[in-house]
């Protein structure tokens, strides 16, 4: 059993032997073929089976179909991979090559979905959204689906709730399955119309809950955060979550839009332009108070430091005529600046370089006398 995280079955929780198969397939998929790859490598059996329906589980079971039917066509003498596979579709490559894909004896790997394949959250509605918005959205889901699998030829049955496993000698060897009643959200078995469905490869892609990393605290199966709006770590006050480890939402969108509210509260209130009464703002008391008492000590001490005496403000003064002559400036700062070229071919300001050399003998106090001379 492989699975990108465990999750509700109905009936139980369905077993992980390998949490990081998803992961792990991807960098194998993307990388096996290059001379120097050392990472894993992955049997795809034909007929895999795919617990999920999001994005992630489209993605993993065209992997599994592309893997597939590279492995068939190259043992047909066709030379193509996965990459080709992937842009020009399965179909299409087979065409190029004379060969009907039905002929190649690959059944199929299989995505079964909990709700109706409609309620796929492979697109989502706006906030708010109005019924003939939702119809769209679904129509939209349909189409997604029917493109994915025309494309790769993967199986898909939708209302299907996985009730437990199948195990064989101690090793699992598929899932029970059940049809499943859809009323709203809610995906219930259907009594008696549970039956087993058998696979060489089980894996799980309905990963929502994050993983447990020791040391940090879980507020049941999520990190614990103490607030949706502005979840900020309860083991920290400069660390905050967004997305789906937060809100529980598997979907890119839902994930992008929370990171992009967290995120603006914070940049504001940091910028100081956010409301005064944001969440946000009891996360800065703290340091605002410490900013404002390191200031302070700053302040008392450059007030106690001995003031140049007269021989010394005039050789600083000296020294900035010097400097102001090397370089053509008269005290009219507007007609000097013009007459100094702006740039050099790189886009960056031109320093005249007679002056260089001696500046770069100078003492720290000359270099910042230097730097801001013109508009002294």
């Amino acid at each position: 059993m492989a699975g990108q995280r465990t999750g509700n079955t109905g009936g139980g929780r369905i077993h992980r032997e390998r949490p990081d198969l998803p992961e792990s397939l991807h960098l194998f998929v993307n990388h096996k073929n290059e001379d120097r790859y050392a990472g894993p490598y992955h049997q795809t059996p034909d007929e895999a089976l795919v617990v999920g329906g999001g994005l992630a589980s489209i993605d993993v079971v065209k992997i599994l179909q592309l893997e597939n039917y590279e492995r068939v066509l190259r043992a047909h003498g066709v030379q193509t991979d996965v990459y080709e596979l992937e842009k020009k579709g399965i179909p299409a490559v087979c065409k190029l090559h004379g060969i009907a894909p039905e002929d190649l004896d690959v059944k199929g790997c299989l995505l079964i979905y909990r709700r109706r394949a409609q309620d796929m959250p492979l697109a989502q509605p706006p906030e708010n959204a109005k019924p003939d918005q939702v119809a769209r959205t679904e129509a939209t889901r349909l189409k997604m689906l029917r493109l994915a699998q025309e494309k790769y030829l993967f199986r898909v049955q939708d209302r299907r709730v996985p009730t437990g496993l199948l195990v064989e000698n101690g090793r699992l060897v598929g899932l029970k399955v059940a049809e499943a009643k859809v009323e709203g959200r809610k995906a219930e078995p259907v009594a008696g119309s549970e039956y087993p469905l058998r696979a060489p490869l089980v894996i799980s892609s309905i990963g929502s809950v994050p993983e447990e990393i020791p040391g940090v605290s879980m507020k049941g199966e999520y990190y614990d955060f103490d607030d949706e709006t502005l979840p900020r770590y309860v083991g920290s006050d400069h660390v905050f979550g967004v997305g789906n480890v937060v809100t529980g939402q598997g979907n890119i969108r839902s994930s992008l839009l929370h990171s992009q509210e967290v995120t603006t509260q914070l940049i504001e209130n940091y910028i100081g332009v956010g409301d005064e009464d944001a969440p946000s703002t009891r996360f800065y008391a703290g340091a605002e108070a410490r900013g404002a008492a390191q200031a302070q000590a700053v302040q008392a001490r450059v007030q106690v430091l001995p003031g140049l005496s007269d021989f010394e403000i005039a050789a600083i003064e000296q020294r900035i005529r010097v400097l102001q002559e090397r370089v053509g400036y008269t005290g009219d700062y507007d007609s000097w600046i013009e007459s100094v070229p702006r740039t050099d071919t790189a886009g960056q300001v031109s320093i005249p370089t007679d002056i260089a050399p001696e500046s770069n003998r100078q003492s720290s106090l000359c270099s910042a006398v230097f730097d801001c001379a013109p508009g002294c």
